[in-house]
């Protein structure tokens, strides 16, 4: 009888799990589909001090990733990672495909910092900045957690916590799918091509 009442408690549970997992991700206006909850509209600044907005980007697969220039490891290795899947595809490819770097960081990564930054990585890259406002409504519509992580005392230089997923929207700006930190560029490229 024990074991029974635990194994009804075990299938509760899971069940739990997967209705607040259907909450999360389905939209309230999607009829149940179960599509994700990221990614959505955006208004922000480009490396060259343009503002832009998601739609400058329709037609073509948006990937994303968000960041900061003072990142020491996570974000230039991504970053790095994305430039080799870029590398993957054809020419022909790469030309629908909008690479983007979405700082976190608008304190410290103006819109010369970040057109720097970018100097390192695949010459597509767009990097994006923005006001305090804009770098937020980014975040929130793609549930990027970022934080400040500890300060040098005295010298005004921090690191951030964050979360370290790239994104890829499709052209209408629908999510598609997302890549977790590490992914090999191989599997990265081969689902970007099989969404072009």
């Amino acid at each position: 009888m024990r074991r029974m009442a635990i194994l009804m408690l075990a299938v509760v549970a899971a069940l739990a799990v997967v209705g607040g997992a259907r909450l999360y991700f389905a939209k309230p206006d999607d009829g149940g589909t179960g599509r994700a909850l990221i990614g959505g509209p955006f208004t922000l600044v480009d490396q060259d001090g343009k503002t832009v907005s998601d739609r400058d980007f329709r037609g073509k697969l948006m990937f994303v990733f968000f960041g900061y220039t003072f990142c020491p490891d996570v974000c230039p290795t991504e970053l790095q990672n994305m430039t080799l899947a870029l590398d993957e595809l054809s020419p022909r490819e790469r030309a629908r495909v909008q690479p983007l770097f979405i700082t976190f960081d608008p304190a410290r990564d103006t819109p010369e910092v970040v057109k720097e930054y970018m100097t390192n990585f695949h010459p597509a890259f767009r990097g994006l900045t923005g006001s305090d406002e804009q770098v937020r409504g980014a975040l929130k519509a793609y549930r990027v957690y970022a934080a400040k992580a500890r300060e040098t005392a005295g010298s005004g230089d921090y690191l951030m916590d964050h979360s370290s997923y790239i994104y890829l929207v499709d052209g209408k700006g629908e999510y598609l799918t997302h890549f977790r930190p590490g992914q090999k560029e191989t599997e990265i490229a081969g689902t970007i091509r099989s969404h072009l």
